[in-house]
């Protein structure tokens, strides 16, 4: 199936759940011989069942061949609480495209897919997952959970996210992370999509509300979402330019090779600076290219699963 036929004309994905599903499996078996493989859906094995057990686990598959009842045992059996939070200020929509494919992204989409993967292999290992959505205000926040009705609810939830664009809407994102917090109680991997354009002039207030998504000993990543050949190479026309502030309106005309080294040594500088907190304080810091592909999401998502086994 070519994938870019699922994709709808109008924005948003036709099939987020089957697009997941296909990006996860081009991982899956991209490292099927590396020390990642114990943390496959694979079960390890089939044993009888017996009466009195759950029916959770039986193969049906070989019980329709066999006329036999056997379950599946599983090689990882710890269940993992995680919580996907993403950003969907405005800025987060650029740039503004009109269909959305693995070679079209922006950083909204981009978070939106990234997120239907983890809860694609989540599901797979019969895990709960939560997810809260923050603009200029809460916009969703759903408990973490584990049925299939769940899953196709946040994967409707994602989808209606990326096709509803609205313009100037700011965020202090600390303000929603306090929130978010206060909501977790049970150990559980805080996954977080933001781009870090936040509209307080303090980021020490960021990085409290950080540090606060650590409390009962969650583990927090970062994933910081962003666009390099634009946001951080500036790599735009040399011709005269409006660069307009999609969160707030305001605008500025010039010619980008005018100001394209000093932006470069600004941002890098802002991105080193955003590490070398997060280090600090503990919280796991990964780039979010939307350039790039999905393998550094479930790489990072496979390691730190490690430390709830």
């Amino acid at each position: 199936m070519n994938i870019q036929q699922e994709i709808n004309k109008t924005g948003g994905f036709t099939n987020l759940e089957l697009l997941a599903k296909q990006v996860v499996e081009g991982f899956i078996s991209g490292i099927h011989k590396s020390p990642f493989h114990g943390f496959s859906a694979e079960f390890a094995e089939h044993k009888v069942y017996n009466n009195g057990e759950s029916t959770k686990h039986i193969d049906w598959k070989l019980f329709a061949k066999t006329d036999k009842l056997f379950t599946k045992r599983y090689e990882e059996e710890t269940n993992l609480r995680c919580h996907i939070i993403i950003d969907n200020s405005s800025s987060m929509h650029y740039p503004k495209i009109k269909e959305h494919h693995l070679q079209s992204l922006n950083k909204i989409s981009f978070s939106a897919l990234a997120a239907a993967c983890l809860m694609n292999v989540l599901k797979k290992q019969r895990d709960a997952v939560g997810l809260s959505i923050y603009s200029n205000k809460y916009d969703y926040y759903s408990p973490e959970k584990g049925s299939e009705r769940h899953h196709q609810m946040l994967l409707s939830k994602l989808n209606e996210t990326i096709t509803n664009v609205s313009e100037n809407k700011d965020t202090d994102t600390f303000k929603f992370l306090h929130l978010i917090a206060e909501k977790i109680h049970r150990r559980s991997l805080i996954f977080l999509f933001t781009d870090m354009l936040q509209a307080t002039s303090d980021p020490e207030k960021l990085f409290e509300a950080l540090r606060h998504l650590k409390h009962n000993k969650h583990e927090v990543v970062l994933f910081h979402t962003f666009d390099s050949e634009k946001e951080l190479a500036f790599n735009f026309s040399n011709q005269p330019t409006r660069f307009v502030d999609i969160e707030t309106g305001d605008f500025i005309n010039l010619y980008a090779d005018n100001i394209k080294e000093n932006y470069q040594k600004a941002v890098s500088s802002y991105f080193y600076d955003l590490k070398m907190k997060c280090i600090q304080y503990g919280i796991k810091y990964v780039e979010a290219d939307t350039t790039k592909d999905f393998n550094k999401i479930l790489t990072t998502y496979f390691v730190e699963r490690q430390k709830f086994a």
